[in-house]
């Protein structure tokens, strides 16, 4: 969870602003997509979206996470607050740091464009090697994904966004993964149906993409986390 630190730019949450912002990041490590308001609702037992929707303004305008207009799911984590944690940050041969000095770090790669059969963690698909702090997931990811268009921004991501992604062969229906369809990789909603596999996106404006059998399809990772561009200006 996010742990804000007692210093001059501390950000001091109420107890129950604390409990949303740790719902918040559960969901995003469970399904690697924040919650809705209706969520945050029966799972904290108010009565209505609009009480959530409060504490989440409350939030915002603490500077923890920023709201985006538009999407059900429009919650991200704000790189400020992350920032408040930092006493140095350095870019050195394509190499970022997010960390604390002396803090445990994931080396984490970003993947680029991934060939055709290859692995994707093979060494010819990174562009460079990011290091952050390993408390930023509650999940660990194995490297970053560069998200390419705005298919899944109901769910919060965006394009030029980083997703982590934990690298696995196995994930639930409802989770957010990342699929390899022939030549191409991308980042879609699962659903298995009977015999066929659905790949949803999170925006209307983008087909359902219907996995037949004998198609060819793999599992390459689960999302357990998103960083923001903005994060790394």
């Amino acid at each position: 969870m996010l742990n804000l630190p007692a210093s001059p730019f501390a950000v001091k949450l109420t107890a129950r602003q604390q409990q949303i912002l740790d719902l918040i990041q559960a969901a995003i490590a469970r399904t690697g997509a924040p919650p809705t308001r209706a969520e945050i609702a029966a799972e904290l037992g108010f009565k209505s979206a609009n009480a959530a929707e409060e504490h989440l303004q409350a939030l915002a305008r603490k500077g923890v996470i920023e709201l985006v207009s538009g999407t059900s799911r429009g919650i991200r984590l704000r790189g400020d607050a992350l920032r408040s944690l930092q006493e140095s940050r350095h870019r050195d041969g394509g190499q970022l740091s997010l960390a604390l000095p002396g803090m445990a770090q994931l080396a984490l790669p970003l993947i680029g464009r991934v060939a055709a059969g290859s692995p994707i963690l093979a060494q010819e698909h990174v562009d460079q090697t990011y290091y952050v702090e390993n408390t930023l997931f509650q999940r660990k990811p194995d490297y970053l994904l560069k998200v390419r268009g705005m298919s899944m921004r109901d769910a919060g991501i965006m394009d030029g966004d980083l997703l982590a992604v934990q690298a696995t062969k196995e994930a639930r229906n409802g989770q957010i993964i990342v699929a390899r369809l022939g030549e191409e990789v991308t980042v879609k909603r699962l659903k298995r149906n009977k015999d066929v596999v659905e790949l949803h996106a999170e925006n209307p404006d983008y087909p359902t993409i219907v996995v037949e059998p004998g198609e060819p399809f793999e599992i390459e990772g689960l999302a357990v986390g998103l960083i923001r561009n903005t994060m790394l200006m």
